[in-house]
């Protein structure tokens, strides 16, 4: 069953207490309804007695005939009827019934709820009696006739009233409506949404303090953005700079160190052919020792301009790791890595970094999850690497996606180009998976 709108639940409140107010005011009619009929037929009942009275004292005294010749055009005494017995209590006469409302019935309920309780009254003529009965029955007739107008104008009265508040909390809660919209409309990412200030004192801090929210909230996402174009410039700019450090490091090793690799070699071939020539000998020698040391400088400086990426892959998914711990806390991370001792060859450690990299991302921005599990294990000749979240699993299915940054689509181009796999999963108690499998090509470049 669809529930209520809040304007109708609150107009169905205004209408029950309404009704409950109505109630209480029929209780207190039917109570003074009886105690009018009570005293309105009570003083008919005196009044018809003392004038009864009256009549039969100017009487003088006759027999059962001659006083119902007397009586019977008498017929009912206002709200009495009038009945002559017998001496033996036998019914010799009874009025004719009321023709006021005659044939008309009410609910035996309303009658036992209003009829008051009357004594008959009479009076002793000769051996004979008249009895005066009361008989409430027309003023309950008449009570009952009014119960039903009130009763149909107090409905008329409680539907004008559910109709009036309705369409009175419609229009006082015409700015939710608003209020709502704007809440839809930023979580569908227009955070340049704003409210009108409401005249409505509580309406206009709801306005107030939702348009506040959103420009804290507008400056945060343009901050992020920000951070994140500051990102990906220095990330542009990192890369070129390895890139221009590695041509520089590869023309170091291509042009220098084979010259200096040359030299020694010559220096040494003359020295063992002048072994008894002091004076060739000694200089070959001495240049043998400078070239080495010219070596093991060149040496120092390549490491320097082309730090081997395999070397410190341990080292940097820990400071990777620990500052995406530190920008989700509200996400728990469990990572395990088991990469053994042996360099990895460059490609390979860059690869694993920007995989990790963009899938924590993607879980971060996307996933809304609650933990993620990083497992990268070695062996075999293969780099196994497992990542795992708990959330609402990645909108476009287990298909490579394109995204942001280096996106899903990206990581399967990387690693198609060092020849291994990777596979998208959606586990069955929820959640996103993704699995590569590398070559573990360890670091095999020697600078001499």
């Amino acid at each position: 069953m669809r529930p209520f709108r809040l304007h109708t639940r609150i107009s169905l409140v205004f209408t029950g207490l309404a009704a409950s107010l109505l109630l209480v005011l029929a209780a207190l009619w039917l109570h003074g309804a009886r105690q009018g009929i009570h005293e309105e037929v009570e003083a008919a009942s005196r009044v018809s007695e003392q004038w009864l009275a009256a009549f039969v004292a100017q009487q003088p005294a006759v027999g059962a005939e001659a006083l119902l010749a007397v009586v019977r055009p008498l017929g009912r005494i206002r709200a009495n009827e009038l009945q002559l017995l017998a001496a033996d209590g036998s019914l010799l006469y009874r009025s004719p019934p009321p023709t006021y409302k005659a044939g008309r019935q009410v609910p035996e309920w309303f009658v036992d709820l209003l009829h008051p309780v009357f004594e008959q009254r009479s009076l002793t003529v000769g051996d004979l009696r008249l009895v005066l009965v009361p008989d409430a029955s027309r003023a309950v007739i008449d009570a009952w006739d009014d119960l039903l107008a009130m009763a149909g104008w107090a409905l008329a009265l409680l539907g004008l009233l559910y109709v009036a508040a309705g369409k009175a909390l419609a229009c006082a809660l015409r700015p939710l409506e608003q209020v709502m919209q704007a809440l839809d409309r930023t979580g569908r990412g227009r955070f340049d949404t704003r409210l009108p200030v409401f005249s409505t004192p509580e309406l206009g801090r709801l306005s107030r303090a939702f348009n506040g929210m959103a420009d804290r909230l507008n400056a945060a996402v343009n901050d992020n953005v920000r951070l994140e174009t500051e990102r990906e410039v220095a990330e542009r700019m990192q890369a070129g700079l390895e890139q221009e450090r590695r041509v520089i490091a590869r023309e170091l090793h291509d042009e220098l160190a084979q010259g200096i690799t040359a030299v020694r070699a010559l220096a040494g071939a003359i020295a063992q052919r002048t072994t008894e020539q002091p004076a060739l000998y000694s200089p070959a020698q001495s240049i043998v020792a400078v070239t080495g040391e010219m070596q093991q400088g060149v040496k120092a400086i390549l490491h320097r301009l082309r730090p081997p990426a395999g070397d410190s892959l341990g080292h940097a998914l820990e400071r990777l790791l620990d500052n995406w711990r530190a920008q989700h806390e509200d996400i728990a991370l469990h990572a395990e890595l088991e990469l053994g001792t042996r360099p990895l060859a460059d490609e390979t450690a860059q690869t694993v970094i920007r995989i990790v990299q963009e899938g924590l991302t993607n879980v971060a921005r996307h996933a809304a999850a609650s933990r993620v599990d990083l497992l990268i294990v070695r062996g075999a000749g293969y780099l196994q690497l497992s990542l795992r979240d708990d959330g609402r699993g990645h909108p476009g299915g287990v298909s490579p996606q394109a995204g942001c940054g280096l996106g899903l689509a990206g990581m399967a181009e990387r690693v198609a180009l060092l020849g291994g796999r990777l596979e998208f999963t959606r586990p069955a108690g929820g959640g996103f998976g993704l699995h590569a499998c590398l070559p573990d090509q360890v670091l095999l470049e020697e600078v001499p």
